[in-house]
């Protein structure tokens, strides 16, 4: 069973009733990575930055990372449920749960949401895609209402994730999610703009 590493976790702590973002890193990376992002998210939110539970290369990964278009659910599943059982210990002082995932995370995010629809406030989705297997929770998210609020991001020199794969997971998150879309002048990175624009998403969300 894959397990989150609680003495990897790194944290901006906050009050007891504070909404909670969790960061979820992309391939290969690690918790550091987006804890960087810290410094210019809106203060009033505690932050925890996770290391994914699989070893890969120099860093760590969600699931296997051979592709990054064709998930191995069983893996993924796993790995989001790993992330959900860490978070049940906390979710008396942190009733609200945010999400910001980049590529890899991005994936791990969602399916977090087809395992919880009802547990996730909103959702960062960072140069990601969906994974393409039916879920047993797509329903169940498909029919939440309100939808989750997801922002989701490309760049227009994207190098990693392929345009077949963002293409084909536009219409299935119109189809879950209350989407807002965005697309920067960058390839497989995080820009200024975009941490605006992630910003002020956290801010109304």
């Amino acid at each position: 069973m894959q397990q989150i590493d609680p003495d990897a976790v790194l944290w901006r702590p906050a009050d007891a009733g504070a909404d909670l973002l969790v960061l979820l890193h992309g391939l290969g990376s690690h918790e550091g990575d987006l804890f960087g992002l810290v410094p210019h998210l809106p203060a009033d939110l505690a932050v925890a930055s996770l290391r994914a539970p699989v070893v890969y290369g120099g860093g760590f990964a969600w699931f296997d990372g051979t592709s990054f278009e064709t998930s191995d659910p069983a893996m993924l599943d796993a790995s989001a449920a790993a992330v959900l059982r860490w978070l049940d210990g906390l979710q008396a002082e942190h009733p609200r749960l945010h999400l910001l995932g980049f590529s890899q995370g991005g994936v791990v995010a969602v399916q977090m949401a087809r395992q919880a629809p009802d547990r996730i406030a909103s959702i960062a989705h960072l140069a990601s895609f969906v994974d393409p297997h039916e879920h047993p929770g797509d329903a169940a998210l498909a029919a939440r209402q309100p939808h989750i609020p997801l922002l989701t991001t490309i760049g227009d020199l994207e190098d990693v994730i392929r345009p077949e794969a963002v293409q084909r997971s536009a219409p299935w998150l119109d189809a879950h999610f209350d989407v807002d879309r965005r697309t920067y002048h960058r390839a497989h990175s995080i820009v200024a703009e975009e941490l605006a624009d992630v910003v002020a998403f956290l801010e109304r969300v």
